[in-house]
């Protein structure tokens, strides 16, 4: 993939996790703070904890920053898998943003 498709689609996944966040927000009565600047979407919790997505062009990679640590998503069959354990990255998002946050949620990907 070229570095303008990689960008694309990286910015098209992070509007659409902040739009998965809008609509948890509306159906399931969280509180998420959602905060884009440019390739960064910081999303403060009820707690007051963070959990940030970014993408990283060179490694055409989304990165997650949580309590629970670092991961690395790169697209694998048309979906963002950990590099590691192979988990999607809506359904991490959804777990991480639940244990830190202490509010249920579940993300569906677009």
């Amino acid at each position: 993939m070229t570095e303008t498709e990689f960008i694309a689609l990286a910015e098209h996944t992070l509007d659409a996790i902040e739009a998965a966040i809008e609509e948890a927000n509306a159906s399931e009565a969280t509180d998420i703070e959602i905060e884009r600047s440019g390739n960064v979407l910081t999303l403060e919790l009820v707690d007051r904890s963070k959990v940030v997505v970014n993408s990283q062009t060179p490694m055409q990679q989304l990165w997650v920053a949580a309590r629970s640590g670092g991961f690395h998503y790169a697209l694998n069959d048309g979906r963002w898998r950990d590099t590691r354990d192979g988990s999607e990255l809506y359904a991490s998002l959804s777990r991480i943003i639940s244990t830190q946050g202490g509010q249920g949620i579940v993300l569906k990907p677009e």
